[in-house]
């Protein structure tokens, strides 16, 4: 079975990190039919996604994710599509995420 692996770094934290792996999670719920199960950690969660044909994790630290996926006998024919697929919806919510980030206002610290 063929394997896709896909290592992003990024400057998130977790509580933001979280929120874009919930945005990918629904995303693939939707678009390729697949079941998806969060399990919170104290430092890092996981996203477990199945369907028939694929199966695989994404790690969601503070600072990377790593997403591993094993894809079946048919599947495997378009993996390379498939993981050009997946790095494209990564990336786009990283750099949604980052430039959110950016644009947040800095908190204040009170007066003494």
């Amino acid at each position: 079975m063929p394997d896709i692996r896909i290592h992003r770094d990024h400057q998130l934290g977790l509580a933001k990190a979280r929120k874009i792996a919930w945005q990918w999670a629904e995303q693939v719920e939707q678009k390729f039919d697949m079941e998806c199960t969060v399990l919170e950690g104290e430092y890092s969660d996981t996203v477990e996604f199945t369907r028939s044909g694929c199966n695989g994790t994404l790690i969601v630290a503070a600072d990377h994710f790593d997403l591993q996926a094993k894809l079946g006998f048919l599947l495997g024919a378009f993996a390379k599509t498939i993981e050009a697929e997946i790095e494209k919806n990564l990336d786009a919510l990283l750099g949604a995420g980052a430039a959110a980030a950016k644009k947040a206002p800095a908190k204040k610290k009170p007066k003494a």
